[in-house]
């Protein structure tokens, strides 16, 4: 299975709302995620299911990457990507899944820890990731093993110069 996660784009520091989970996208955070999304569907031009945080600035992230990939459903809203979730959270989703490629769309910390532990297959080592990074992990067998093998881990810069 191919695992790729992305850490959502800039966003504003506060909401309308007051609510962190209101956080929108910036002008700038937008623009990367468009470009992202492209040079992302060059590495990876499709995914067998998409998972992403209940965060409003993960949602919108996470758009224009379907809108790319061509992806023809709604993506999962999942606790599981929420900052602070554990990565056994989002690793027992895909425990019993026939996807050959999933997305992640979340936050840090929670994104780094996973990263940390598909890397290491332990839950004490964490790999911060930058706004609208993206790595890819193939994995082979159980996904609570947290063993994968890590494909690549671009900065959004990277990203932009394929789009």
């Amino acid at each position: 299975m191919l695992i790729v996660l992305l850490r959502h784009a800039e966003a504003e520091e506060h909401s309308a709302s007051g609510l962190d989970a209101d956080r929108s996208l910036t002008a700038a955070g937008q623009k990367r995620s468009r470009l992202v999304a492209k040079g992302l569907s060059r590495l990876v031009p499709s995914f067998d299911q998409v998972f992403v945080s209940t965060l409003l600035r993960a949602q919108q992230t996470a758009a224009p990457v379907l809108e790319a990939a061509g992806f023809p459903k709604n993506p999962v809203e999942t606790p599981a990507l929420r900052p602070g979730a554990s990565p056994g959270e989002i690793l027992k989703l895909l425990r019993d899944q026939p996807f050959s490629s999933v997305l992640l769309v979340g936050h840090q910390p929670n994104l780094g820890a996973l990263f940390g532990r598909l890397l290491s297959g332990s839950d004490r080592v964490e790999v911060p990731m930058k706004k609208a990074s993206v790595a890819a992990f193939e994995l082979a067998g159980d996904p609570l093993s947290g063993r994968a093998e890590l494909q690549f881990y671009l900065p959004p810069r990277v990203l932009e110069r394929l789009a």
